[in-house]
């Protein structure tokens, strides 16, 4: 497996898990093996131990369980970010990070009642089209009651194998009695790269204008799949072509994702060459500096429009690499919160003929100027971490602020059918989003002073607010728990 579908930078929603260390540094080969050797047998002799004399017989399962939890709590104390997924885990792993998964297209959540409920069906997808409808609630899945089955359980029971079909009970909000439909499965891509809202004579379409008459476009990242910069490549092209003038993309709340995605993100507004990121192994022996790269003939990485990142305190990794990139090549203006600080790469490293798999922090990332980026337990406020927004651009959230944000913007998410009524405590105002708004009046003010002063050079950048240079990348040996969100589930 390439180095680039291994490199990870997994941010806020997944949790750490797993481990033991088998290996000790020696002062000679012969001292590292027998202390291996004396590892090993301490492991093979507990687990002989529990099967022998525990007070209940373990069958196999229960001793697999045993040794998995042994791993985990072990590799916890090696730090956050690296853990072991079990077979089970790494299969849903694997689609997350694929962006595709077999399924019926419907995000769910469990309401507060406990009943897992329908929070948004995926337009053309088998459910949307079988008229699943948005806050519908799952009473049964395949004649089985949901009442207290765990939401993994659901999700589990909802995907599988593309032609395959599932029988599902959906009560609609207002109804009687729940309705029986029988859909079959397809192949689910979930998009990462997504607009403001929904066109609203095409539901299948975003809606990338967020200015339409300023030409200001607005994308949001999710998250840094394998299919993110195919997805990215095609909107900016899109704009691009269009005439878009000023360009906003929103980074709050994405976790992350893959090295090579953030890479190839940030080498779409970059010229070939530039540094992104550079990675640092164990002794700082293994240095790797990532340039910016053409991506693709049909986005002019050249042209000059001035382009904003919106970050807030829960954007994390693949994200942070992305937005201190360009701020650090003076490409783009951050507004918004501090991000999280997570400077740490995490390697996946299959296990068990690929059947699970350890992930392991490997390395640490440094920005172009080679500032650090991860936040360590014992940093304070003031200490350098994470991507702050540049001078003046800092816009503050009240808890309460940030809470009417993250409901506004999952209200603009929904997927409702055309007549369909927003019930109880749906109904509220729509959310004023202070940093999507300050990003507009950027870009605007800007445009006003490209349109008063003289012709510029076609390649020349838009400019900036911080117009310090970045410096160099030097060989400096320093090490570069995002925060959790709340998860929806796929199926």
């Amino acid at each position: 497996m390439s180095r680039w579908n291994l490199s990870w930078l997994l941010g806020v929603t997944i949790t750490a898990v797993v481990g033991l260390s088998l290996t000790y540094s020696a002062p000679s080969r012969d001292n590292s093996i027998r202390r291996k050797h004396e590892n090993l047998k301490l492991l093979v002799d507990v687990l002989d131990e529990v099967q022998q004399k525990y007070v209940k017989d373990l069958d196999g399962d229960k001793m697999r369980e045993l040794v998995e939890n042994m791993v985990t709590f072990g590799m916890e104390r090696l730090d956050p970010h690296s853990s072991f997924i079990n077979p089970e885990e790494f299969k849903q792993f694997q689609k997350q990070s694929k962006g595709r998964f077999g399924g019926i297209g419907i995000r769910i959540g469990v309401d507060r009642s406990g009943q897992i409920f329908v929070e948004s069906p995926m337009v053309g997808t088998p459910a949307y089209e079988a008229g699943v409808l948005a806050g519908d609630l799952i009473v049964k899945i395949e004649g089985q009651n949901t009442d207290g089955m765990p939401l993994k359980k659901v999700v589990e029971s909802i995907q599988g194998e593309p032609g395959s079909k599932v029988k599902l009970s959906v009560l609609h909000e207002g109804g009687k009695k729940p309705v029986d439909l029988e859909i079959t499965r397809a192949e689910i891509a979930v998009d990462s790269v997504l607009g403001d809202q929904r066109m609203r004579d095409n539901l299948k379409e975003w809606d990338f204008w967020v200015d339409p008459a300023s030409k200001i476009a607005y994308v949001r990242v999710a998250a840094f799949t394998e299919t993110t910069t195919a997805e990215l490549t095609k909107v900016v092209a899109a704009l691009q072509k269009e005439g878009m003038a000023g360009l906003v993309v929103d980074l709050r709340n994405n976790p992350g994702g893959l090295l090579r995605s953030a890479v190839e993100v940030s080498s779409l507004f970059l010229p070939e060459g530039k540094t992104v990121v550079t990675t640092k192994g164990r002794n700082n022996q293994k240095e790797e500096t990532f340039n910016s790269r053409s991506v693709s003939p049909n986005v002019d990485s050249s042209k000059a429009y001035p382009l904003v990142i919106l970050l807030n305190r829960y954007s994390a990794s693949a994200s942070e690499i992305v937005a201190a990139a360009l701020q650090d090549h003076l490409r783009a203006v951050v507004i918004g919160e501090r991000s999280y600080g997570k400077g740490s790469v995490q390697n996946i490293i299959p296990m068990e003929n690929g059947t699970s798999a350890l992930k392991l922090t490997t390395a640490s990332y440094w920005r172009p100027n080679n500032k650090n980026i991860h936040r360590f337990p014992e940093s304070k406020e003031e200490d350098e971490w994470g991507v702050r927004p540049n001078e003046k651009f800092e816009v503050k959230l009240s808890d309460e602020e940030r809470i009417e944000y993250l409901k506004g913007r999952r209200d603009r998410d929904i997927v409702r059918v055309r007549g369909q009524e927003v019930k109880g405590d749906e109904k509220r105002k729509e959310y004023q989003d202070k940093a999507l708004d300050r990003a507009v009046e950027y870009i605007k003010s800007e445009l006003a002073k490209q349109a008063q002063a003289p012709v510029r050079q076609q390649n020349e950048r838009a400019p900036i607010a911080d117009r310090r240079e970045p410096n160099p990348v030097v060989n400096e040996n320093r090490v570069a728990n995002p925060a959790r969100r709340e998860a929806v589930r796929g199926s």
